[in-house]
């Protein structure tokens, strides 16, 4: 069973991925949030979790997500995780969140996609993110051929700096970043409302025709590169980036 999160489509792109090459089936974390689902499901083969890298580890509403579900079968657990340069050093609280659903640690799959964290980095055109997707192929590939050899992922390692990131970094980003306060639209808002039907976290909700962030936000990107009119903004800092969604995985 692959279960993943995704918020402008990179990790949904190598779950798909992996699914068509290990034969499997998906499960969309987000949309479970959506609907306030807690899983409890049952797979014979290994669990692959796919998610984005928020500040060198898992975002924390998707190791929530895990850590509340109920999982039956198989105890081996893959973790794949996308980002836009590294992951840092994230191995020591997945395997304490391995430890703590009874699942055998199986590593950690490095994938670089195309940066979308607009309210920060960025963001490239749309045939330099083609080109980061299709290098990023052969990684997912060979990924999935280990998880269907029953391999784990190979060792990673990683120094000082990575495990300060994924650490004290970490902290630092979800204390002062992660908040909706700075989301806002523009007159090109249209009051479509797909910003809304995005939100993983029921954070968005339409008044008088346009959209109001509320404190729940997870800073996943979906509002903002969603919009077709480009009519949401992240203060200044998203001002003339162009906004990114990968495509849906073609096989």
């Amino acid at each position: 069973m692959i279960i993943y999160f995704s918020g402008t489509g990179n990790s949904r792109y190598a779950a798909a991925l992996l699914a068509d090459r290990l034969g499997d089936q998906l499960l969309d974390a987000g949309a479970c949030m959506k609907e306030g689902k807690k899983v409890e499901i049952t797979s014979e083969k290994p669990w692959v979790f796919v998610s984005p890298t928020y500040a060198w580890q898992l975002p924390r509403v998707f190791e929530s997500f895990i850590r509340n579900g109920i999982y039956s079968g198989s105890r081996e657990a893959y973790f794949v995780m996308t980002c836009g340069n590294e992951i840092g050093n994230p191995e020591k609280e997945i395997q304490q969140l391995c430890r703590v659903k009874g699942f055998v640690f199986r590593g950690v799959l490095e994938v670089v996609m195309p940066e979308n964290y607009v309210a920060m980095f960025a963001v490239p055109e749309a045939e330099e993110a083609a080109a980061i997707v299709e290098k990023a192929r052969p990684v997912l590939e060979a990924g999935a051929e280990q998880i269907l050899k029953g391999e784990p992922f190979p060792e990673r390692s990683s120094g000082t700096l990575a495990r300060l990131k994924s650490t004290a970094a970490n902290s630092v980003f979800y204390s002062t970043m992660v908040k909706a306060k700075a989301f806002y639209a523009t007159d090109a808002c249209s009051g479509c409302g797909l910003c809304e039907k995005a939100c993983p976290l029921n954070n968005i909700r339409m008044e008088d025709g346009k959209p109001c962030w509320g404190n729940d936000c997870t800073h996943c990107m979906a509002c903002i590169c969603s919009c077709p009119l480009l009519a949401i903004e992240y203060g200044k800092k998203s001002q003339g980036k162009p906004r990114y969604q990968c495509p849906e995985y073609q096989g």
